[in-house]
């Protein structure tokens, strides 16, 4: 199992977050690595990752020299991956690790499978603003309508991936920004990969980075950039 986790200025958050990980990956003996990309960070971020390395050698740090985006350095963390399975959490683990469980055990019969909030809202145990939630619901309505893309929670930032069969989606990401979910599934459904919706527990994080006004507009962008590239065939099978 390799575990993605993309960071950019997280040197407070990430003590506590590997360690859960390691506890967690302890608890089942899991032959793992855990890959923290460092996307661009101007805080402690890398430092601190290569300490934490030095007394748990399955931790690996990749950098960005620059802060290019989460869907860059999720992109870059999978692409540099080992492990037959991968999944990438947001550095905060709003979805507790342990509910890793829950998509390891779907792959096989699929070849992705990713964490939603949507599915079963009484899993979630705090809520965003009503603003926020109102915003995810529309943007899954533009997803679903410009990509064709039908699920339920495309931006849960707990998704789980057989490495060989979905290793081409990574290639040929190019949405760097919050936007580059809704094209891997859009890849991932181009190319007849199998994809389960699992819900999972859920806690909203007020510190979180996604800025409601200036990232929803990126995103909106985004998205309309996926049906763009596919149009003028940036996406061959």
């Amino acid at each position: 199992l390799s575990i993605v986790i993309p960071a950019y200025n997280e040197e407070r958050r990430l003590p506590d977050t590997l360690r859960r990980i390691r506890a967690y990956l302890d608890a089942k003996r899991a032959d793992a690595e855990v890959i923290v990309v460092d996307d661009g960070s101007t805080d402690r971020t890398a430092a601190l990752v290569e300490e934490i390395s030095r007394g748990w050698p399955a931790v690996r740090l990749v950098r960005n020299e620059t802060n290019t985006g989460k869907g860059y350095a999720v992109r870059h963390g999978v692409l540099e991956a080992r492990g037959r399975m991968v999944l990438f959490t947001d550095a905060d683990l709003s979805a507790p690790i342990e509910e890793a469980d829950k998509l390891l055990a779907v792959l096989g019969p699929y070849d992705i499978a990713i964490g939603s909030r949507a599915v079963d809202r009484s899993l979630i145990e705090v809520h965003q603003s009503r603003p926020r939630e109102l915003a995810g619901i529309i943007f899954n309505k533009i997803v679903r309508a410009v990509t064709g893309v039908a699920f339920e929670d495309t931006q849960c930032g707990f998704k789980a991936f057989l490495r060989a069969p979905t290793r081409i989606v990574f290639e040929q990401q190019r949405t760097s920004w919050f936007g580059f979910d809704p094209e891997i599934l859009f890849l991932a459904k181009r190319h007849g990969l199998r994809v389960a919706e699992i819900p999972v527990r859920w806690r909203h994080n007020p510190e979180s980075k996604v800025r409601m006004f200036s990232d929803s507009l990126r995103m909106f962008g985004e998205v309309l950039k996926i049906r763009w590239n596919w149009v003028l065939g940036r996406y061959p099978k």
